[in-house]
């Protein structure tokens, strides 16, 4: 049966600000699918905490929302669980970049077969406008009149010098790359992570749509760009301040953590019969006594 657009819509009404870059990121998403013909019980969204966190409650298909900073941990929990699901963790830049940077850069590190799309607004829009992790250092907010004295963390730069095998970065208001982005990393085999530029509209007045427009870089539109070179990579991004959009990095040699792991079964834990008789619990308990 084909999948259609409409298979992944819910009834649910989005409480997004009109204007929000997460409804790019959304429509993107269901786009990608779509065009891969994943059907909607195939796919498993865990989602974190702030505005963000709400996108899987308008894609039709499995969802877990989770507390904050544990997107990662529960994808990851899944996919080990589950190995036939596409799980896909969504959150912001918040979630993903401060409670949750540990699981990130661990997720990044043991390259499990998840894909993790960030909605990256430089701001904490779901608290009222606080500074956030990517904020630019200077950058004024209600919670910081004299501006952000920190420097920002840098989620393409801090992928790259993980050990990540799939990098690429988005913009929510160019919706055709970005849901090509999506479906190259839910092809890639491996961890794969798509930074979503997503203008936050109520709170954030410098990274606007016009600003991003006026200063991103096309790197797909680059003949002489090669995504294949790390340390390329990594120079690009840091020469262009991470203001770039496109494929930047993909390892052709990745080998996802489940097929890494020695002994680890084709057939996901999900669908096998753990149950034990009273004979091989017997035996298990005595290795312990």
């Amino acid at each position: 049966m084909e999948v259609a657009l409409k298979d992944y819509k819910t009834a649910e009404k989005s409480w997004w600000c009109p204007g929000c870059g997460d409804f790019g990121v959304l429509a993107a998403l269901q786009k990608a699918l779509v065009n891969l013909q994943v059907a909607p019980h195939e796919v498993a969204i865990v989602a974190g905490i702030g505005c963000s966190g709400k996108i899987g409650n308008y894609i039709n298909s499995y969802n877990i929302h989770v507390v904050h900073g544990r997107t990662l941990p529960s994808a990851l929990g899944v996919k080990m669980a589950n190995r036939d699901l596409l799980v896909i963790a969504a959150g912001g830049d918040g979630d993903g970049f401060a409670i949750g940077m540990n699981h990130f850069i661990h997720a990044v590190r043991r390259n499990i077969n998840v894909k993790y799309i960030v909605m990256d607004n430089h701001i904490y829009g779901l608290t009222k406008g606080q500074n956030s992790p990517t904020s630019d250092t200077g950058q004024k907010v209600k919670a910081a009149p004299h501006g952000n004295v920190e420097s920002p963390v840098r989620p393409l730069s801090l992928a790259l010098s993980a050990g990540a095998t799939f990098v690429a970065q988005g913009f929510s208001s160019n919706q055709a790359q970005l849901a090509r982005l999506i479906e190259e990393a839910i092809r890639h085999p491996g961890f794969a992570f798509v930074n979503t530029l997503s203008p936050c509209v109520t709170y954030n007045k410098i990274n606007t749509y016009d600003f991003y427009k006026s200063t991103l870089t096309n790197l797909d539109e680059d003949p002489e760009y090669r995504a294949d070179n790390r340390g390329a990579a990594l120079a690009k991004v840091l020469e262009k301040e991470e203001l770039v959009t496109g494929l930047i990095y993909r390892d052709p040699n990745s080998v996802p953590y489940e097929d890494a792991v020695p002994g680890f079964s084709k057939t996901p834990l999900a669908g096998r019969d753990i149950t034990l008789g009273v004979g091989e619990f017997e035996s298990l308990l005595a290795h312990y006594r």
